[in-house]
């Protein structure tokens, strides 16, 4: 049986670095206090409070759960390989492999974390996807990129949640706007803002000639209530309403209570055709607008366009961030990381946390600053 001293050497150093950079102590402070919230009788008293409450203990005690697993994990592993030396035992040493193996598996996911440096990386994110150049293909484009995230959100557990799709006039669609729900989902999405590149045959050219067409990805993080930071003054607002129909239909409820909300001073426009009545609809587009108009605060506090947005990429060529090649090769590379893949139908059926890994990695480094 091999020696096993320095794998678990190893192990009990990346451990002690991830409750250092998860802040174990502090997590332990923060989960007494929010289980003293927890045993509030009043807690349920404010919906949102109790909700809030209740995710923020779920996260927190996850946390604090795993790294006090992995430390019996590994203490265990040190148990089995001490008696079975003091034994001559070879038989646990299969044993032994599969549990370092799993512990070390178990730190690689929480290293991920550690990359997670921006502010609000945490939050839910705000998503929208706009078809650029291209005419149609770029239309279709635009629609399989909702679809490449949608099955994303379903591979990592997140809940994403379609408030608005305007259908393209021949196929695919113009825009949408979406809401991905889940821990790290504005950390991870932040890897996806700027122009996606398409180059393929078309398939709406009668003579089946190769087409580049570009469509835009935005993220912004989400908040359930920014009534403290964002000052909303509705007479400030256009608001119109209309029904969604067609193509859109597909992806949203069709209503005759769809609400498009523009705040005339910055021309940002917000429209939710999603819920169920014209109150819901306003509401959730006033959420997503305040999301909108707090980003652009931070970033002229900041004085940095892409302090969090990301550079404001210009739509057309050479301006793109990732390019995905289906014909007369396959290949998807990442033109910032140079993180590349051939398997372009598992990306677009929604394996993209290689890319996101990369860009975060990229981003920690500096490279994206």
């Amino acid at each position: 049986m091999r020696d096993f001293t320095e794998d678990i050497r190893a192990l009990r150093r990346r451990l002690s670095e991830a409750e250092t950079y998860l802040d174990l102590d502090g997590s332990r402070r923060r989960l007494a206090e929010l289980e003293e919230e927890m045993g509030r009788p009043d807690l349920w008293d404010n919906t949102d409070l109790g909700q809030k409450v209740t995710r923020e203990y779920g996260q927190v005690k996850g946390d604090v759960d795993v790294l006090e697993a992995l430390d019996a994990g590994i203490g265990d592993i040190e148990t089995l390989f001490q008696l079975a030396e003091e034994e001559g035992d070879d038989s646990v040493a299969g044993e032994l492999e599969d549990q370092s193996a799993a512990a070390a598996r178990t730190l690689d996911e929480l290293e991920l974390r550690s990359l997670f440096t921006g502010e609000h990386d945490e939050r839910d994110a705000v998503c929208e996807i706009h078809a650029k150049d291209g005419g149609t293909d770029a239309q279709d484009w635009a629609e399989m990129l909702l679809r490449m995230y949608q099955r994303w959100a379903e591979r990592r557990g997140f809940e994403m949640e379609i408030d608005e799709v305007s259908e393209g006039q021949e196929a695919g669609i113009l825009s949408a706007t979406f809401i991905v729900k889940g821990r790290f989902a504005f950390g991870l999405l932040g890897s996806e803002r700027g122009v996606h590149r398409l180059v393929r045959i078309s398939p709406f050219d009668s003579q089946s000639r190769r087409q580049t067409s570009f469509a835009s990805v935005s993220a912004v993080p989400f908040f359930e209530d920014l009534s403290g930071e964002v000052d909303i003054d509705e007479k400030e607002l256009r608001i119109d309403t209309y029904r969604s129909s067609g193509a859109g239909g597909q992806h949203v409820n069709v209503t005759d209570s769809a609400v498009r909300i523009t705040h005339l001073p910055t021309g940002v426009v917000v429209a939710v055709q999603n819920e169920r009545s014209q109150h819901q609809n306003k509401a959730k587009a006033m959420q997503i607008l305040a999301a909108k108009l707090a980003e652009r605060q931070r970033e002229e506090r900041a004085a940095q366009l892409d302090a969090m947005a990301g550079p404001k990429a210009q739509v057309g060529w050479g301006a793109q961030i990732r390019s995905y090649v289906l014909a007369p090769y396959q290949q998807v590379k990442d033109l910032r990381t140079d993180y590349e893949t051939g398997n372009v139908q598992a990306v677009l059926d929604g394996d993209l946390d290689a890319f996101m890994e990369a860009w975060l990695r990229w981003r920690r480094a500096g490279a994206g600053a």
